[in-house]
């Protein structure tokens, strides 16, 4: 691969993730967005997070490493990525990918688990039975159809010239995703990682290739929150079943 640094951010917390919180705080069985996951948008807390990422990005970027952009092709990671490029005065344009998509939940869309434990209770039983790795809700992907997904993307940066860094917009699941297939690692470690470690908003995820193999130089890192203030927020961004998240 020619692409020697791989620099992962999820994007900003999105009105999405504050209704998620609402509904599991009330024990609510439907998340009330009001739109389809392609069209949410950020938080005002989101905006604030983007903006901040951008002198925590500024260093990465602001050298004669050659740099390209991509974006997952949802509004929450689009916003993220421009807002933060501009704050961090970087003038690269974003290349968008539908690769880089949220995981597409299908009939379980928008519900929390009690929702689906009470309104698909035959699909929660599955969901125990497969774990969240192989569990394909109806309409849906597993985790293992989102790794398609990033080995089909991975394997396009091939092309790129010699020691270009990428920059990668996304979401929770796609940061833990990259991490599997760059790391070869196995089902329970990825998932072991994001229990211990949930992925952050607009946290940056660094992996180097070294002599080929990919190392990662920081996970999960929201420094740059911390040192101007701004929030930070944990919300997954995955439907799990108590019993084995």
């Amino acid at each position: 691969m020619a692409v020697s640094d791989l620099i992962l951010i999820r994007h900003g917390e999105s009105l999405g993730n504050v209704a998620a919180a609402e509904a599991y705080a009330s024990g609510g069985e439907v998340i009330e967005v009001g739109c389809r996951d392609a069209d949410v948008e950020l938080s005002a807390t989101g905006v604030e997070q983007a903006e901040a990422l951008g002198p925590g990005l500024a260093p990465l970027i602001d050298d004669d490493t050659p740099t390209q952009v991509w974006s997952s092709t949802y509004v929450r990671a689009l916003q993220t990525a421009q807002l933060s490029l501009a704050s961090a005065g970087a003038a690269l344009p974003v290349r968008r990918d539908e690769r880089l998509r949220d995981r597409e939940l299908g009939v379980l869309d928008l519900l929390t688990w009690t929702g689906v434990v009470n309104r698909f209770p035959q699909e929660a039983e599955r969901r125990r039975w497969l774990g969240k790795f192989y569990h394909r809700p109806p309409g849906g992907e597993s985790w293992a159809d989102v790794v398609l997904r990033v080995r089909s993307f991975l394997s396009d940066l091939a092309a790129l010239p010699e020691g270009t860094r990428a920059v990668v917009f996304c979401h929770d699941a796609l940061v833990l995703t990259f991490r599997y297939v760059c790391e070869d690692l196995t089902e329970h470690e990825v998932l072991e990682i994001g229990q211990a470690s949930p992925v952050k908003n607009v946290s940056i995820t660094h992996l180097t290739r070294v002599e080929g193999e990919w190392q990662v130089e920081r996970y999960n890192d929201v420094r740059h929150l911390e040192q101007t203030d701004a929030p930070v927020t944990r919300h997954p961004g995955d439907i799990d079943d108590p019993q084995q998240s």
